[in-house]
């Protein structure tokens, strides 16, 4: 939603933009003063010698929730014309905010896979900071990186898989009054995941119904579907046709969910991607494998799309995002991590 807001008001619009995010975890504390990380990359990744992730404080998140929130959410799922049986789910604001949620609302099966963070970690630290630096859509991965800090051992490893390439998506209606949606699949793309959110608006220009989709058959919304998951992940959930196979390029918004939000929609569409993993020192044929870190980078390409009444706007193009993270072990290692949109691992 927030890259269909920023085309609103005047953000990237259809231009493909690139996201990096890095994260560094470890058992033990610093050697001598603050923590200090600084991740060197290649030059083609075009941030200077190094970037240094930053150990955050403690923040409380402020409290968005009014006080008394009204309306409802009409939650619907599954690519096709029309919506299967027993939907939409309706929850009432007033009612959960006075502690009735509907048992079995959400499905838990998809994790959120984070890696390391402050919970997790005796030492953790992040980039972006606030350095003022950022990947640009010209910069790339492939090459050696390496991370010093004052709390974990030297990490190196070579990556050679890239940013993956940005979305372009299609809308348009059927005759039963669907939204046909329709995508140009992208190389190493292992799975795809559409979502919707909108609503319509209520009397006195208050907020009415609001209404959340997702081409999931198995009525499967956020948690660890809004992060970079893995191959193995993706397989499994093709599997129960909670994502839609790599080969799949279009997927119908139905009627019932256009129907109830006819005041805007915002249209979502994930690419989940490759992984690549490195170790040290690397598995032994036999014996014990005194391990002392481990690095993974996971990637995804995402788009969004907008329309209003009287407008309609669209991310042709979106963001290639890559989820790096190494990770210590037995008190000797680090670990490092990327994610975007919410939390994030990565290295």
């Amino acid at each position: 939603m927030g890259a269909a807001m920023g085309m609103m008001f005047g953000g990237g619009g259809n231009k493909a933009q690139h996201e990096l995010y890095l994260r560094i975890g470890s058992t033990q504390g610093p050697t001598k003063g603050n923590p200090k990380a600084d991740h060197f990359m290649p030059p083609n990744a075009k941030l200077g010698k190094s970037v240094a992730l930053v150990t955050p404080r403690e923040e409380k998140a402020p409290d968005m929730l009014p006080e008394k929130p009204k309306g409802r959410l009409l939650i619907f799922w599954g690519c096709g014309e029309h919506v299967g049986k027993g939907q939409p789910i309706v929850i009432d604001f007033a009612r959960v905010a006075a502690g009735q949620v509907p048992p079995g609302l959400w499905n838990s099966a998809v994790i959120r896979d984070w890696g390391p963070n402050a919970q997790n970690s005796r030492t953790f630290a992040r980039w972006p900071a606030e350095d003022g630096k950022y990947v640009k859509a010209d910069s790339s991965l492939p090459g050696p990186h390496r991370i010093a800090s004052n709390y974990a051992p030297e990490i190196s490893f070579t990556l050679t898989k890239d940013f993956m390439a940005p979305l372009s998506v299609r809308t348009g209606s059927l005759p039963s009054g669907a939204t046909r949606t329709n995508w140009t699949g992208i190389p190493d793309a292992t799975g795809y995941l559409v979502g919707l959110f909108g609503g319509k608006q209520g009397p006195n220009g208050e907020m009415g119904d609001m209404v959340m989709w997702t081409s999931s058959a198995t009525r499967q919304f956020g948690g660890g579907l809004a992060d970079w998951l893995s191959p193995g992940q993706v397989a499994g959930l093709i599997k129960d046709r909670t994502v839609l196979p790599p080969a799949t390029t279009s997927c119908a918004i139905p009627v019932e969910v256009n129907k109830a939000a006819p005041d805007f929609k915002v249209g979502t569409l994930t690419a989940f991607g490759p992984e690549e993993d490195f170790s040290y020192p690397p598995r032994p044929a036999t014996g014990p494998w005194n391990l002392q870190w481990t690095a993974r980078v996971r990637h995804r390409s995402t788009t969004s799309w907008m329309n209003m009444q009287g407008m309609s706007m669209g991310a042709n193009q979106g963001a290639s995002q890559s989820n790096p993270e190494c990770k210590k072990r037995g008190g000797l290692g680090g670990m490092l991590g990327g994610a975007l949109g919410g939390g994030g691992n990565g290295c």
